[in-house]
């Protein structure tokens, strides 16, 4: 009667507290609050916002320089203005590695929201089957107690013998434990999800509501990913700016132009102009320092893309595979739970007319235990793999999720 006090108590309590206080989720709603409270986005917002601070650099023109002088011979007082010349073909040449590192940041960013989707996604597919496990066990939990007071009756009648009754405890005993170790698995999953939405907190605040059933058809993967539009641009933005820097060899024009005055009021009486050009003449540097970092990022940027196209070609492969193979599995296990639960359920009557011994109707629920289970982390897995590649799916022309 203890047991059966506790395992009732084990299965009801826990899910009664949870659900007064938890605030319930959906699949869509929990991927909403993970990117609106997502602090992953922080970093991805700041190179945007970088990389848009160097194209308003890249976009500005040079300052000129006003001077004053003063000489004691005539003409005494001298002023100029020096006006640096942005030649266009440099110019353009600096805006445009500028616009291509902007786009790359901002897939990149859309890459981030993506990667905060799956996650919440992925999470939320942990939760959602470690809660149908807890209604699996709780509900073997419930069926061996019930066996056990069958067999109990039995003993009493004559038909059993005492170590029936015993192992009919013993199995109950692990049906509770069991019970006890999904509720505690659940609880986990739900804390882990609600990290993922960003809630800090020491309760249990949310609560997933979905049902696991089988994923829709996720869109084709054939086309280039996020991380591989992002890297290509990263490399386009890197060759320009070696072009940029190569080409900087000499340094900056500049036209100078003035006037002077405070002259010889016979000789030179009056403003006089001036006028003048500069140039910066390459004899200690050419440019060596800037164009050796360019080069380098360069070598960088094409050593990312081909890790990202690599990376993708080889996470689609598997994400396709496993998501085919665990659709496989699923139809397997239906049929297989179906007949599961049947033997089992057979096996229970024959044990109450007489014609089954003890160890074959745990031997059966055992099985069907374990197909049902299996059950729920097939499904599991296509769910988490059909994320995957719906991420795999987004392009550059995609919106953001």
């Amino acid at each position: 009667m203890r047991l059966r006090i506790a395992l009732a108590a084990a299965c009801v309590i826990p899910a009664a507290s949870i659900h007064a206080q938890a605030t319930p989720y959906s699949r869509a709603s929990a991927v909403e609050t993970a990117l609106d409270r997502g602090a992953r986005l922080g970093v991805a917002r700041a190179d945007t916002a970088v990389a848009t601070a160097a194209l308003i650099g890249a976009r500005a023109l040079p300052n000129p320089t006003l001077s004053a002088a003063y000489s004691k011979a005539r003409p005494r007082y001298h002023f100029t203005v020096d006006v640096p010349i942005d030649f266009p073909m440099l110019r353009q040449l600096r805006i445009r590695a500028a616009q291509v590192g902007v786009q790359a940041a901002q897939l990149r960013y859309q890459f981030a929201r993506a990667s905060i989707a799956l996650d919440a996604d992925t999470t939320y597919t942990h939760a959602i089957a470690a809660r149908e496990k807890l209604v699996l066990s709780r509900r073997n939990a419930l069926d061996a107690d019930s066996l056990l007071h069958m067999v109990e009756r039995r003993r009493d009648a004559g038909d059993a013998a005492d170590m029936d009754v015993e192992l009919a405890r013993v199995n109950a005993g692990q049906q509770a434990n069991a019970a006890a170790a999904d509720s505690l698995t659940w609880i986990s999953a739900l804390l882990d999800l609600q990290a993922v939405l960003g809630i800090a907190s020491d309760a249990l605040k949310v609560n997933a509501t979905d049902s696991l059933a089988t994923p829709p058809v996720p869109a084709t993967t054939g086309q280039v990913t996020l991380n591989e539009s992002a890297a290509s641009l990263s490399l386009e933005s890197a060759q320009l700016s070696e072009r940029l820097q190569r080409r900087s060899v000499w340094s900056q024009f500049s036209i100078t132009g003035g006037i002077e005055t405070g002259g010889d009021p016979e000789a030179e009486p009056g403003i006089l102009p001036t006028f003048g050009i500069g140039i910066g003449l390459p004899l200690f540097d050419r440019n060596r320092g800037p164009i050796a970092q360019a080069q380098a990022e360069r070598i960088r940027a094409q050593a990312e893309l081909t890790l990202a196209q690599v990376e993708a070609r080889n996470q689609i492969a598997h994400a396709i595979r496993e998501r085919s193979n665990a659709l496989a599995r699923v139809e397997r296990d239906r049929q297989l739970v179906t007949s599961a639960e049947r033997v089992a359920q057979m096996s229970i009557t024959a044990y109450r007319e007489g014609a089954q011994s003890l160890p074959n109707v745990l031997q059966a629920q055992r099985s069907a235990r374990d197909v049902i289970s299996q059950y729920i982390d097939d499904l599991a897995a296509a769910w988490i793999a059909t994320a995957e590649l719906r991420i795999f799916s987004l392009t550059s022309t995609t919106p953001l999720p």
